[in-house]
């Protein structure tokens, strides 16, 4: 199957019927290293027409159709042969909800979110936007692991980064454990407990909190929940906070743009894009500036306005 002067519609249509029946679709493509323009662009090559796109548009298309893109084949020119391989369903999504869903032996732990560009660009982003060398202390909702206390510790200089107090929650045992299996200096501090109950640790306020697709769970009540976190855990001179939307998914080893939402076939966006509005207005009032930045994960990143 070659694809010489098809648009991108028709290719669509063939590969989403080749993908309900096939565990490989090959197919043969105009080399995008021969051409350069948008994708859609017409080219001439040895006096055959093809259309011209790049790789991005092929691995764009591989993830919406929930595949898995091989090593490019060069063939004949000027044509090279791409593969798409359907994703299994592994997802940690699928797990059943227990206490260790989330543990350093289940489907999350094998997320490894930093080593995706798509999230750990904008989150070092959010990180320079609230000068998080300038800062005293960090409070961390749903720290898992510490991957999040990991790229913090991974810029900052030695001495500044021993200087600020660290403190990660998490619900899970094990995650807590491993953390502090990893962090061992002072500074760093790690408890597993259910964040719906931060009361009970009679925890003082931060001037930094980072929460990372946590305050999305269905355990808690977001808005009160958050409105609560501001005023009692954040301090009101000089604070900053980090929020972490997920719109992505994780299936087969891949990182897929677009939350799934219960009862709905696609992706949709209202209910983040709703959280994320509220929590915008809400710390606009409260004298926050906001930035809103991310692709696969959408980041809030608010810092307090001096006055």
């Amino acid at each position: 199957m070659t694809f010489k002067t098809q648009t991108m519609q028709e290719i669509l249509r063939i590969l989403q019927s080749l993908r309900k029946s096939h565990t490989q679709i090959a197919f043969y493509i105009f080399n995008p290293d021969l051409a350069e323009g948008y994708a859609g662009t017409k080219v001439v090559y040895e006096k055959e027409d093809y259309i011209y796109r790049g790789y991005k548009t092929w691995v764009d298309l591989a993830e919406l159709l929930k595949c898995k893109i091989l090593t490019p084949q060069q063939e004949k020119p000027p044509l090279i042969r791409l593969t798409f391989v359907p994703l299994k369903e592994t997802s940690f999504h699928k797990e059943s909800k227990h206490d260790e869903k989330y543990g350093i032996d289940s489907q999350f732990s094998k997320i490894y979110k930093m080593e995706e560009p798509a999230f750990l660009y904008y989150y070092e982003q959010a990180l320079e936007n609230i000068h998080i060398s300038q800062r005293k202390s960090v409070l961390n909702l749903g720290i898992n692991r510490g991957d999040e206390f990991q790229v913090i510790q991974n810029i900052l200089e030695k001495k500044i980064y021993e200087a600020i107090k660290f403190v990660g929650i998490d619900h899970s045992k094990t995650a807590i454990a491993y953390a502090k299996s990893i962090f061992k200096t002072k500074n760093m501090h790690f408890y597993s407990h259910d964040i719906n109950d931060l009361n009970t640790l009679n925890l003082k306020k931060f001037d930094v909190c980072i929460s990372i697709g946590t305050l999305q769970s269905p355990s808690i009540d977001f808005k009160p929940f958050f409105m609560s976190l501001i005023q009692n855990y954040l301090d009101n001179k000089n604070s900053a906070i980090i929020l972490g939307f997920p719109n992505s998914r994780w299936q087969g080893g891949e990182m897929l743009y677009g939350a799934k939402v219960p009862h709905y076939a696609m992706s949709e966006m209202g209910l983040v894009l709703s959280d994320i509005l509220f929590c915008k207005k809400y710390l606009q009032q409260k004298k926050y500036r906001v930035t809103i930045t991310g692709k696969s994960y959408l980041f809030l990143t608010a810092t307090k306005i001096n006055i």
